[in-house]
């Protein structure tokens, strides 16, 4: 699952005591796991050995360029959403052919940034495909092909209209999405476009959502866009890959999700013929990979209660994790220091052990939705206790605002027994800076 466990009642990443990286970091801190990545990183792989997929990391779930680095040097691809995380994948290394960029609202400029990627020691310009999402995407990138006299490749992004069985804001397979085109609409698209010289429609790209938790809807997508796939080549059109997105469940609670291996069992007989034939399959994994490998840490500022309620007020909260708040999801809570009743053999909803109290965990903003946990039975604690929240890898720090003025927090990423500062601490200063000097824009001295 991952690398955080405790040992005789203190929480350790990989060799490192999180309290002892508290009183160097401060808090909050997110604290990442080298080994933990790597570890499940490698499981992908090895679960889809037969059909040899280009894996590419989905940067949105965790955009830190040492992880990115990390997952870069042992072997990864890069799927990217924006001309940012373009400039971190160059910033990695990351070669154009092993980059894939989705998002159904690219800029001019990011496109032509993807067209002219060429990061140092690369032999080639140009990333590896573009995941179209419009009609109006798919003309306006080959435009602007054309205008550089360049040509690239696209994979038609597809709704199989598969339900994940996911929150209604992470679901992306269904046709009501603004994600992709549905099937029928594909089969058009081909038709239209599918012999343009300047952007080639080369593959199909699905994503039906995130996280999910069992393999049926996986089966179901895949079964539909292979026979798409089929259709697609009797009428003379080539696809020479498939990407099957991200979406890999996680383990929020112990357990939760499948295994990499679990996924693959169900889809690689599914496409192995095809590959044989010549077919690539790209994976577009985030979740699974980071989620489990990162931890926020908190320090408790007060104790309140009010009515039949009891918070816990930490200095973190929806400025640093959001996802409670704008998903409902759940999260893990526990302290890094607890007795020896209280160290958790399972990270569950509801932990059935003695002398728990029932608490709201919530942070510092000026919000009602700031909230880490709710009605959690929680062991008793302290001002000055500190509280980690799991399974905080994806989705976590990339989401973290400046509301109310709070500077960003600090990364740690832990290899062995060494932690290192990734991302320092922000600062007062370093909120104001782009707005301590102003420039005109327009008008001028003397105008009305």
């Amino acid at each position: 699952m991952d690398q955080f466990n405790y040992r005789e009642g203190r929480l350790f990443c990989e060799n490192v005591a999180v309290e002892d990286i508290a009183a160097a970091a401060g808090t909050p801190v997110y604290i990442y796991s080298a080994a933990t990545i790597t570890d499940h990183y490698r499981k992908l792989v090895a679960a889809f050995k037969d059909v040899s997929p280009l894996i590419c990391y989905s940067i949105k779930s965790c955009s830190n360029l040492s992880i990115l680095k990390l997952l870069a040097d042992l072997g990864a691809g890069m799927d990217v959403v924006s001309g940012g995380e373009l400039f971190r994948a160059g910033l990695a290394k990351v070669l154009g052919n092993r980059i894939v960029y989705a998002g159904v609202g690219k800029t001019d400029a990011e496109i032509i940034e993807a067209l002219d990627y060429n990061p140092e020691g690369s032999t080639r310009h140009g990333i590896r495909l573009f995941n179209i999402e419009s009609e109006a995407e798919f003309e306006n990138i080959a435009a602007l092909a054309r205008s550089r006299h360049v040509a690239c490749e696209a994979t038609l992004r597809v709704n199989p209209d598969v339900d994940p069985k996911t929150h209604v804001y992470t679901t992306t397979g269904k046709k009501e999405t603004k994600f992709g085109v549905d099937l029928e609409r594909a089969r058009a698209f081909f038709r239209k476009y599918g012999r343009n010289e300047h952007c080639r429609l080369t593959a199909i790209h699905l994503h039906i959502g995130s996280p999910v938790y069992t393999v049926g809807p996986y089966i179901e997508a895949v079964k539909r866009a292979l026979t798409l796939i089929d259709e697609l080549a009797a009428a003379g059109h080539k696809i020479t890959a498939l990407n099957l997105g991200g979406g890999f469940g996680a383990d929020y609670t112990s357990a939760q999700s499948p295994v990499a291996a679990d996924y693959a069992s169900a889809i690689v007989p599914l496409v192995k013929e095809h590959v044989a034939r010549g077919l690539k399959i790209i994976l577009e994994p985030g979740r699974t990979i980071i989620a489990n490998a990162g931890i926020l840490l908190n320090r408790v500022q007060y104790l309140k209660n009010s009515g039949q309620k009891h918070f816990v007020i930490i200095d973190g909260g929806m400025h640093t994790l959001i996802r409670p708040a704008l998903y409902g999801s759940f999260h893990f809570v526990w302290p890094a220091r607890v007795s020896k009743m209280h160290v958790p053999k399972t990270r569950e909803q509801e932990m059935n052990l003695p002398g728990l109290e029932l608490c709201d965990v919530v942070g510092p903003i000026c919000e009602s939705s700031d909230f880490l946990a709710k009605d959690r039975l929680l062991p008793p604690m302290v001002r000055g206790d500190l509280l980690a929240v799991f399974s905080a890898g994806a989705y976590g720090m990339v989401m973290a605002s400046h509301y109310n003025s709070h500077p960003l927090p600090a990364e740690v990423l832990v290899v062995g027994g060494r932690a290192t500062v990734i991302r320092t601490r922000e600062t007062y200063d370093d909120l104001v800076a782009r707005e301590r000097q102003t420039e005109p824009l327009i008008g001028g001295a003397g105008e009305d």
